[in-house]
């Protein structure tokens, strides 16, 4: 795949997540998205974007700073939620391809990545058009049917349509060759898209003397982006190998996808799909994209993956002290104020050898 593959992901904001270095974001859209109201966006000034991406950033100007941030919470899912492995979905500094030659691999860390990139693409869109700062969207007015017993339609109910339409084109953009590459990162940022229509729910408020719930109004929302995350890495943990199959048609040689083991069952449109073995991040390995586990912190009370026989690669683990100031003693004074003092707590730190 060319290291270019997912640079439409370096469009997020700066200060985006922790990282080895500071964030990146290469495309650099920096002072536009951060005064947007006073500065126009200059699409041409984004690099690795495709001609497709280029036409839709200029038709859709002034949706593009939320697909920015859908970018942005994507990264930040990821983060926490690897927080506790080997690979913790770093990011590199001054790099157009901003996860470095992770992606370039068809592996699961590439299916997660590209799955909640797209849904975090289609949520911030989906919940900016909500907030009534775009002209090109709005509330959701096709989904709503009668109302239930006790509660009527009301506030603004969010077109998840329209943010996984937008997710889709833009997204979506570059997987156009016919490769086994393009369908895998195809699949799994449709897998991340339907993920959000799957947890539309309704959201209701109160109305009555006292909050007494005589009346209730209701519209679509979507859930936390958090739930999302929490959906996605579990299937990220059970993720299908999937084979590559060549046949010939009438456009050329096309690949597609099969599922590896027959016995299991086949991949939904709701899995995550990959067909190369990842590498273990260990070890630094400029190849690979891996920085190691070398100096991260460790749970020496935990069997899991975050903790530190796991996280060291069997390498063991050094253990230091730290001093933290912390609140204590607090006493709640009526009324109404808490006061409290100030404890110095000296805590283990273990981090890997």
């Amino acid at each position: 795949s060319s290291p270019n593959l997912f640079s439409w992901l370096c469009i997020a904001p700066k200060g985006t997540a922790v990282s080895a270095g500071p964030i990146p974001l290469s495309l650099a859209l920096g002072q536009q998205y951060t005064s947007l109201g006073s500065q126009p966006l200059l699409c041409g000034s984004i690099p690795g974007l495709v001609p497709k991406q280029l036409r839709f950033c200029r038709n859709y100007i002034e949706i593009m700073p939320s697909v920015a941030e859908g970018v942005k919470l994507g990264i930040q899912e990821c983060q926490h939620q690897f927080r506790g492995r080997r690979w913790n979905c770093t990011t590199i500094d001054d790099s157009l391809a901003i996860f470095g030659p992770v992606l370039d691999k068809a592996t699961r860390e590439s299916a997660f990545v590209h799955a909640i990139a797209s849904a975090g693409v289609a949520f911030a869109v989906t919940r900016s058009c909500a907030e009534g700062t775009s002209t090109i969207c709005g509330c959701d007015s096709h989904h709503k049917g009668p109302p239930g017993e006790g509660w009527k339609w009301g506030g603004c109910s969010e077109d998840a349509d329209f943010g996984v339409l937008v997710s889709r084109e833009f997204a979506d953009a570059r997987e156009n060759r016919p490769d086994a590459r393009s369908a895998m990162n195809k699949h799994n940022n449709e897998a991340g898209r339907t993920t959000i229509l799957d947890h539309m729910h309704l959201k209701c408020k109160c109305h009555g003397l006292s909050g007494s719930c005589e009346v209730k109004t209701c519209w679509w929302a979507q859930p936390d982006f958090r739930a999302i995350g929490d959906f996605l890495k579990d299937k990220y943990d059970s993720a299908s190998e999937m084979v590559v199959e060549k046949h010939r048609e009438s456009r050329g040689w096309v690949e597609t996808l099969r599922a590896k083991y027959s016995l299991f069952k086949p991949p939904t449109e709701r899995d995550l799909v990959y067909y190369e073995n990842s590498p273990n991040f260990c070890e630094p390995n400029p190849e690979t994209g891996s920085f190691g586990t070398r100096d991260r912190t460790c749970n020496v009370t935990s069997h899991g993956i975050d903790g530190c026989d796991l996280l060291c690669c069997g390498r063991g683990h050094n253990t230091r002290t730290e001093k933290r100031k912390e609140k204590c003693h607090c006493i709640f004074h009526w009324c109404c104020y808490v006061s409290c003092q100030e404890c110095i707590r000296i805590y283990d730190v273990h981090t890997c050898k």
